[in-house]
Formats: structure tokens, C-alpha cells, sequence
């Protein structure tokens, strides 16, 4: 037998098992059992500068910076102390738990203003206009609404105004 063939059968195993965890284009990571919490959740960003990373680890590339203290992200995905997160634009990547809280925010979404009324009520009255991305600390859903508390001002909005709670998800 040639010392090639030789060194590469004893390789094979190793080579094969990294292989099946590679999947065109992405990694599989299994999911982690550090927490409890359910997946997926929402949290928020804790840091006005967030790496989102390719891997659950430092030694991967950054592929993005999230600069937005506060802004809800949603957990897909856990390994060790690392958290898979997606932002409300779709963008995915890999944070250490350190950097995310379980603070809930939402933010606006849309391309209009959308009213915050004093009431979870279409007829309520207005309590404020909030442009496309404003961010509010998430308080408490019920059914199609949800209250928002901003600095100055709190109310209700349509849980399709907003992104940072799930659709049929109900808390206080």
C-alpha cells in the first residue's frame, strides 16, 4: 500500500463526519440545551455594536455590525453561549448570549407612520404617530394589539405594525 492511501484511510473517518455536518452553503450546529427558553424567542440587542458572526464563535468572520441598542431580534438557534438571531431585515448571524437581553422591544414596520392609540381599539383615540423603525420597549399583547412604552408617550398598535412579537403569541 502507498503511505498516501495509507495516511488517508486513517483521515477518512474525520474527513467524512466534517462533511456530513456541511450542508451547501451553511453549517448545521445542533441545537443547545444551556437554556430552557423556548426557540424561537425574541430578546433585543444589548449594545449599540453587535458582531453577527458566521459561526457560533470568535474564530468566525464577522459577516455584519448591528448598530441599534434595543432593537428586537428574533433566537433561532443556540450552541453553548452562542445565539442564532435574525433582524427584522432578514439578516442572520451568530452574537455571544452577552450581547443579547431578554428585554422585549418592537419596532415599526411599514413604509407609513403608524398610530399609537390610547386604547387597543381601531376608534381609540391617537396618542402619537410613530415613523417606520421607531423602537418601543414591548409591554404586554392581546389578540391583534399590542402596548408599546417610548420615553414620553405609550399606547397601542396592531401587532402588524410591529415586529418583535410572534403572531399568536399573547403575554402581560
Amino acid at each position: 500500500m502507498n503511505k498516501f492511501f495509507v495516511a488517508w484511510r486513517a483521515c477518512a473517518p474525520v474527513f467524512a463526519l466534517t462533511l456530513a455536518l456541511i450542508v451547501p452553503g451553511e453549517m448545521v450546529f445542533a441545537q443547545g440545551t444551556d437554556t430552557s427558553l423556548p426557540i424561537p424567542r425574541f430578546v433585543s440587542l444589548r449594545s449599540d455594536e453587535v458582531n453577527l458572526r458566521f459561526g457560533p464563535g470568535q474564530q468566525y468572520p464577522i459577516e455584519w455590525v448591528l448598530t441599534r441598542a434595543s432593537m428586537p431580534v428574533e433566537i433561532t438557534q443556540e450552541y453553548e453561549t452562542w445565539r442564532k438571531i435574525r433582524a427584522v431585515d432578514g439578516t442572520e448571524g451568530w452574537v455571544h448570549q452577552r450581547m443579547v437581553a431578554g428585554k422585549r422591544t418592537a419596532i415599526v414596520i411599514g413604509t407609513e407612520p403608524q398610530i399609537l392609540r390610547r386604547r387597543p381599539e381601531a376608534g381609540s383615540p391617537a396618542v402619537a404617530r410613530l415613523e417606520p423603525r421607531v423602537i418601543g420597549d414591548l409591554k404586554e399583547c392581546k389578540g391583534d394589539w399590542c402596548r408599546l412604552e417610548l420615553p414620553k408617550v405609550r399606547g397601542w398598535l396592531r401587532r402588524t405594525e410591529i415586529w418583535g412579537v410572534s403572531p399568536k403569541e399573547n403575554f402581560e
